[in-house]
C-alpha cells in the first residue's frame, strides 16, 4: 500500500500533469430510502451485477496508472454492499477512499468496519434541522434521527487523525434558514459541514431548486464565521451563477469523471447513460484518450456538485489557495 505522502505526492502530480484528480464511483444503485429529490432508487443500475471486491482491485490498480485520486464511494447507498470494508480497503492501496452515506446502516462494529478499512472522509447526508421535513423528503421514517447517530458513531470510530466526518446537505427550496442550525449541530460533536445545490437532472424537476434570492453571500458569511464549515468560499460564490442559468466551461472529464456499479465510465455521474470506457474492459490509456475526447465537446451547465465545483476550484488560482488548507485537514 502506497504511503499518506507517497499518494499525495502522486496525486499532485495526476494534477500538474492535467489527468482526473476525482473519481466518483457509484458502488451500488440499490438505495433503502426513496429520496423526492433523487430517483436514482429506481435506476434499472440497481438490478444489475456489481463488481467483486476483486474487480475493484484490478479497477484500482489501472487508475492508479493515471496517478492517485480522491475516490467518492456513493451510490444508491453505498452501506448496501456488506463487503464495503473490502472494496475500501482495494481502493485505498493507491487512492483516497472517501464515503457518502445516508446512515441508516451505521452501527458501533460497521463504523468502526469502515474506518479500520482506511477510508479517508465519511459524508452523512442532513438536509434540515428538524426530523419530520427530513425525514418526509427522505422518504423513510426515522432517518434524521438515525442521521446524527451514525455522525457520532463515524467519530467514536476514528483510528487515525486524518479521518473525517462530514454532515452534508442539499441547497434545497426550503432549508436555507436550516443551515446555520446544522452547520452548529455539526460542530458540537465534532463534525465538519459541506453543502452542495440540488441538481434537476437528479429527478427531471426543477422544483426542488432553491429559488428564493440570492444564497452566496449568506453562505460564504456563514462559512467565514464557523471553522467547521468546509465548502470552498469560492465554490460557493458561484452558487448563484448556477442557479440563474448554470456556469459554463465545466471540467467534466478532465478534472473528474464517473465510473458506475456495472463499471461504465463516463466524464460525470449525470451522464452515466452516455459512458465512454469501461474500467475492467479498457486499457487507462483508451480510458484518458476517450474522457477527454468526450470532455472536448461538453457544454453542460446542469450541475454545481462538490465533484464537479470543489475540484474545479483546484484549477483556478484563487479557489486553489483556500482549498490548500483544507483538502487534507485533519480532526
Amino acid at each position: 500500500m502506497l504511503s499518506p505522502t507517497q499518494k499525495k505526492w502522486r496525486l499532485f502530480r495526476a494534477w500538474s500533469s492535467g489527468r482526473p484528480v476525482w473519481c466518483g464511483w457509484q458502488v451500488t444503485y440499490r438505495c433503502n430510502y426513496r429520496c423526492r429529490f433523487c430517483h436514482y432508487w429506481h435506476d434499472p443500475l440497481g438490478q444489475v451485477p456489481e463488481p467483486t471486491v476483486a474487480q475493484y482491485a484490478a479497477g484500482a490498480a489501472k487508475l492508479a496508472q493515471l496517478g492517485t485520486v480522491l475516490v467518492s464511494l456513493a451510490g444508491g447507498e453505498p452501506m448496501l454492499r456488506t463487503d464495503l470494508p473490502d472494496i475500501i480497503s482495494a481502493i485505498g492501496e493507491y487512492h483516497f477512499p472517501l464515503m457518502t452515506t445516508n446512515g441508516w446502516f451505521v452501527t458501533p462494529q460497521s463504523a468502526a468496519d469502515v474506518m479500520d478499512a482506511g477510508v479517508w472522509g465519511v459524508s452523512v447526508s442532513i438536509d434540515y434541522a428538524r426530523a419530520e421535513p427530513h425525514d418526509k423528503r427522505r422518504g423513510m421514517d426515522g432517518a434524521w434521527k438515525q442521521a446524527w447517530r451514525a455522525v457520532e458513531m463515524l467519530l467514536d470510530a476514528r483510528k487515525h487523525s486524518f479521518q473525517r466526518v462530514n454532515v452534508m446537505s442539499v441547497l434545497l427550496d426550503d432549508n436555507i434558514d436550516d443551515l446555520e442550525t446544522i452547520v452548529k449541530m455539526a460542530e458540537e460533536r465534532g463534525a465538519h459541514f459541506m453543502v452542495q445545490p440540488y441538481g434537476f437532472r437528479k429527478t427531471g424537476s426543477r422544483a426542488f431548486e432553491h429559488n428564493n434570492g440570492a444564497v452566496s453571500p449568506r453562505l460564504m458569511e456563514l462559512q467565514s464565521r464557523w471553522p467547521n464549515f468546509l465548502s470552498n468560499p469560492n465554490y460557493l460564490s458561484k452558487f448563484d451563477e448556477f442557479l440563474a442559468g448554470g456556469i459554463p466551461n465545466c471540467r467534466a472529464g478532465k478534472a473528474f469523471f464517473n465510473i458506475d456499479s456495472a463499471g461504465d465510465i463516463a466524464i460525470c455521474v449525470e451522464q452515466k447513460n452516455t459512458p465512454v470506457a469501461n474500467i475492467y474492459r479498457n486499457n487507462a490509456q483508451t480510458i484518458v484518450s476517450r474522457l477527454a475526447r468526450a470532455a472536448s465537446k461538453n457544454n453542460c451547465t446542469d450541475c454545481w456538485y462538490n465533484c464537479r465545483g470543489e475540484v474545479e476550484n483546484l484549477y483556478d488560482l484563487k479557489g486553489l489557495v483556500k482549498s490548500l488548507p483544507t483538502l487534507f485537514k485533519t480532526g
